[in-house]
């Protein structure tokens, strides 16, 4: 059968997040650490609004850009919180959760043989998502002595003539990294220098613990050459929903909302009337969930200092990125190992490139409870290659 398969589609390797998480389906009693989801509830005046649109008959397609009130207030909240200007009704597309709006992204401005710059560590998409759109992707290695940032002389020496695409992911998953506002702007005079565009996905923009997140599109000359993509999953614990957005010049955007037209139609609409309230009414949501991830984060940070198991200090997104190179196994051994003795999922490093080897990705999106348990059976199994 598969000769008649897309060699393309048989190239792709499965997500290895989901590898874990079919595996954790399997076995019972398993503490996950594995996906980056909520613990939350989506709050309920968001669920509420959906409830309220659902019994009044709201179930019609809209346009294909999205509810034309739902892309005003994605703007309002874009230049409240960032300082990001965006002409809603040429600016601005409703996808299909963020997930949907980069590959859009990739479909609309690669040709054949462009390259696309991926730094990893990071989400599984970039790079299959890359491919899908007849790009050749080009990976960077990003170092844990740098925090995994991307540094400019990094970036530099990844470009060729036939770089099109540079896809920027800050706050990261799955490091927690971030960029500061002026290693953006390192980052940004390079873009500028070789005329190339960026896909900056800022799905974990609000969840920032040590200021508030620069989007590479605030410096002067980036809006034009880049494309914000966000969404409603990690902010307001909407993952279910499936609703994110993209923003960027209106030649790009009108480009993806033709594949998003004839792929998609719209976006799911009570979603769309449901993220309306949240824009307007969330921000005590975000405030009271992102203090409980920075407690979590805090306390997974000294129970690795108290393990002796080294972990930069991630400063976004709700993941930490832990070292286990000394204990003498791969990370795919490690997260093994770890399940099948003390019933504890986490990702091997690997599932985000091969960067990621000799690491783990931890998730702090759930409770503190779940959390101390987890800890004390990693300790316990730690010392046993002590």
């Amino acid at each position: 059968m598969e000769h008649k398969l897309s060699e393309k589609v048989l190239s792709i390797k499965p997500s290895g997040i989901r590898k874990f998480f079919d595996l954790v389906a399997e076995k019972k009693d398993v503490i996950s650490l594995g996906v980056g989801e909520p613990d939350f509830d989506t709050p309920w005046h968001i669920r509420d609004e959906g409830i309220f649109e659902l019994e009044k008959g709201k179930t019609f397609y809209t346009s294909n850009s999205g509810l034309k009130e739902l892309r005003y207030e994605i703007c309002n909240y874009l230049k409240r919180k960032f300082n990001l200007t965006y002409d809603p009704l040429n600016e601005v597309l409703v996808t299909v959760g963020g997930s949907e709006a980069i590959d859009l992204s990739l479909r609309a401005l690669i040709n054949e043989g462009d390259e696309v710059i991926i730094p990893e560590p990071c989400y599984v998409s970039y790079k299959p998502c890359a491919v899908l759109a007849n790009a050749k992707p080009v990976i960077i290695n990003l170092k844990s002595e740098n925090n995994f940032k991307l540094t400019a002389d990094e970036l530099k020496n990844a470009i060729t003539k036939k770089t099109k695409v540079l896809i920027l992911a800050f706050p990261n998953n799955p490091t927690g990294a971030v960029m500061l506002k002026e290693d953006l702007e390192e980052i940004a005079k390079i873009v500028k220098e070789n005329d190339i565009y960026v896909i900056s996905d800022e799905i974990y923009a609000e969840l920032t613990y040590g200021g508030r997140h620069h989007s590479i599109a605030e410096i002067d000359g980036m809006k034009e050459r880049t494309i914000v993509i966000n969404g409603f999953s990690k902010a307001y614990a909407m993952t279910g929903w499936r609703l994110g957005y993209a923003c960027g010049m209106k030649e790009i955007i009108s480009q993806m909302t033709k594949i998003h037209q004839f792929a998609i139609m719209c976006a799911p609409t009570v979603s769309q009337y449901a993220a309306i309230e949240a824009l307007k009414n969330g921000d005590k949501d975000i405030e009271m969930m992102r203090e409980s991830y920075n407690q979590r984060r805090r306390f997974l940070i000294s129970s690795f200092n108290e393990m002796g198991i080294p972990c930069f200090e991630p400063f976004g997104a709700f993941y930490v990125f832990p070292c286990i190179k000394k204990y003498g196994m791969t990370s795919e051994e490690f997260a093994m190992r770890f399940l099948d003795e003390e019933n504890v999922a986490v990702i091997p490093g690997t599932a985000f490139g091969d960067s990621g080897e000799g690491f783990l990705r931890i998730s702090y999106a759930y409770s503190i409870e779940k959390l101390k348990i987890a800890m004390e059976k990693l300790a316990n199994f730690v010392k046993r290659f002590e």
